[in-house]
């Protein structure tokens, strides 16, 4: 009886039910998944001879970082960085000043529905690509320099402060949006004395960041083109000098160092 129990329990117990209950699909899908994946394997080209000229020329660049030069392109370097300086300062400022009117559109609260449909559909645009390809777009468009970086750090701007603008402002306290509604106060009114005091210290903290973060992508958008310490890292690479790229590595990764410290500090300082 006791042996009867027991048994009893134990086919009663509970067991995870699979994910695809359907067993003929379960292991077909597996089958083709294992299928497909040699598959992509098996059209990687694998070249021993190039793997290992790829081998020597990676012991070079080790070997650039172990005596990195930041005598003999010194000119060319401080060039790059006070270009890729200019271009985060500028685009910040104008990502940020032009992003403060679409957040304010992009929030369901203040603006009405097609309004707030146009500027949603801008940050959603500008948030799609990513900033390499942005800045593919605009070398077409304006040639290769530091313009085209400008353009697209603001534009990426754009997208990265209107929309976390926009929530921060559809979470704000509604109380004194609904007072100065009630006194008739119009729109510009409402914005300025109900919704700017609420989100204004954020707006800062986060124009801290995002200069912060143009600082490194201009390093990356100068690899297209874009001008900044990226082209003049690009043109080292395709003249093999490995010890100038490392001194600008070097350079790039101190920029950025300081940077978010002081970012750090003063967004610590507005919290």
């Amino acid at each position: 009886m006791a042996e009867l129990t027991a048994s009893s329990v134990t086919s009663r117990r509970w067991r995870k039910p699979p994910l695809i209950r359907n067993p003929w699909l379960r292991w077909g899908l597996l089958i083709g998944t294992l299928a497909y994946l040699a598959v992509a394997i098996s059209s990687v080209p694998v070249d021993g001879a190039r793997i290992a000229r790829g081998l020597e020329r990676g012991g070079r660049i080790l070997l650039g970082f172990l005596q990195p030069d930041f005598a003999s392109r010194w000119y060319d370097i401080q060039i790059g960085v006070l270009e890729s300086l200019t271009m985060t300062v500028v685009s910040t400022v104008a990502g940020v000043l032009l992003s403060v009117p679409v957040g304010l559109g992009a929030a369901r609260n203040l603006a009405p529905a097609p309004i707030y449909l146009a500027c949603r559909s801008i940050i959603t645009i500008s948030r799609t690509f990513q900033e390499v390809v942005i800045a593919i777009a605009f070398v077409v468009m304006f040639g290769f320099g530091p313009l085209a970086g400008v353009c697209t750090l603001a534009f990426a701007t754009i997208g990265f402060m209107a929309k976390l603008l926009a929530e921060d402002i559809e979470e704000i306290d509604p109380a004194p949006l609904e007072a100065l509604r009630a006194t008739g106060a119009g729109w510009l009114k409402t914005v300025t004395y109900a919704v700017m005091p609420q989100v204004s210290a954020r707006l800062v903290g986060l124009s801290v960041y995002r200069f912060d973060i143009n600082l490194r992508e201009s390093a990356i958008v100068g690899i297209v083109g874009a001008g900044g310490i990226g082209s003049t890292l690009q043109t080292t690479f395709n003249r093999y000098d490995y010890d100038v790229s490392a001194a600008i590595l070097f350079i790039i990764i101190a920029l950025v160092m300081t940077t978010e410290l002081v970012s750090g500090q003063i967004r610590r300082r507005l919290q």
